[in-house]
């Protein structure tokens, strides 16, 4: 018996020998990768590797170690992807720990032939203009506070007010005035990690700016052109309200990724809103989406939502255009106090957090789906006169 026994422990050991080498063998490169064509983005429907997000692969023993390149640091699926990363690695036989290390590009943007001469923008990935073609929206209040929200996401994030006559953001941020230079570019301000610029950073007090269409379009080449931006991974442009010198300038000298039109819900709002979308249109600058600001007012203590500006402009305004409504955004008393003195949504209760990030989120996924449709940016400008 003892002999049997010892004959058949050898072969148990043999056998148990090669379930390991079949273990170890089990766990490679390729393996990693098949199991990573599992994790879907929700945006792109596609797999992380046919997207070429995978970039690097590493096994130590049990311990497999991954690198993944997603477009932005705002990704709002960022920690939901890692985590489908981890559990489908996991599943393989052999693997005991895994390591995922998120990275974003420094650059993701092909630049025009007029902005490779301008240095300042040649690290941003990502120019948006915040539009509407109708004043008094709270369109530089969005702005604003879309670049704080992103900004949150640890994305590095600008601002320029290309409201000339009108400018709002330095009240908004309580923003200085530039002091410093990068050889012939101005290094702009920042605030709570924005870079920032405005017209009214330069001027003296209250005077007005009075300029003509052409001067004023200058001066915004110069915000574009004369600013040391350096990399930025979304540059957010405060547009003026109508369709004139101002718009056609920025369309002709920036690469615009994308527009995110501002309307509130009445039709007098909308009737404008209408026309901004067909610049946009006419100059085939992608259009992300319409955020309808000032949609309801919750009184305190009811928590019942009142329509001070009627209900369903927005929604029904994207329907008909065929673009997606980013969000609601409310109206609050804490919005006053807030703007005034340049302060973040950051009061207890406020829902207007919440509402902001639920929209920025929408403007990052959509712009991602834009970007990855059209070659990621626009490359030319192209204006058809009717």
């Amino acid at each position: 018996m003892s002999i049997i026994k010892g004959i058949s422990d050898k072969i148990r050991g043999k056998r148990q020998g090669h379930k390991d080498k079949t273990q170890l063998n089990s766990l490679s490169e390729a393996t990693v990768y098949e199991a990573l064509k599992s994790v879907v983005d929700p945006d792109l429907h596609k797999d992380i590797v046919s997207l070429g997000f995978v970039k690097k692969v590493e096994i130590n023993g049990s311990i497999v170690n991954v690198t993944v390149q997603l477009t932005t640091p705002a990704c709002p699926v960022k920690e939901e992807l890692k985590k489908q990363c981890e559990d489908s690695i996991l599943k393989i036989r052999g693997v005991n720990e895994v390591n995922v290390t998120l990275t974003f590009p420094s650059s993701s943007r092909p630049a025009q032939a007029a902005e490779k001469k301008n240095n300042g923008l040649v690290q941003v990935k990502n120019i948006i203009a915040v539009a509407s073609g109708k004043g008094g929206v709270g369109k530089s209040t969005t702005a604003m506070n879309l670049a704080r929200s992103l900004a949150r996401t640890s994305a590095k994030v600008g601002v320029i007010d290309a409201d000339i006559y009108g400018p709002s953001i330095p009240t908004l941020s309580q923003a200085g005035k530039p002091t410093q230079m990068d050889g012939e570019l101005v290094i702009p301000p920042e605030v709570d990690g924005i870079k920032l610029i405005s017209v009214s950073m330069f001027s003296q007090g209250d005077k007005a700016h009075i300029l003509r269409g052409p001067m004023a379009a200058n001066l915004v080449k110069q915000f574009l052109s004369g600013v040391a931006w350096g990399e930025l991974d979304y540059l957010l442009i405060d547009y003026p309200p109508g369709t004139g010198d101002i718009q056609l300038t920025i369309s002709q000298i920036a690469s615009l990724a994308g527009a995110v039109i501002v309307t509130t819900p009445q039709e007098l709002a909308l009737a404008d809103v209408k026309k901004a979308i067909s610049m946009f249109t006419t100059m085939k600058v992608p259009i992300i989406g319409i955020i309808e600001n000032m949609s309801y007012f919750i009184c305190d203590g009811c928590e019942k939502k009142h329509y001070i500006f009627k209900t369903g402009g927005g929604k029904k305004l994207a329907k008909n255009s065929g673009l997606p409504l980013l969000g609601e955004i409310p109206i609050e008393p804490y919005i006053v106090k807030a703007s005034d003195e340049g302060l973040d949504f950051d009061s207890e209760g406020s829902k207007l957090p919440e509402s902001y990030k639920q929209v920025t989120d929408r403007v990052v996924r959509e712009l991602a789906i834009l970007n990855s449709n059209q070659g990621l940016g626009l490359n030319s400008f192209s204006l058809a006169w009717k």
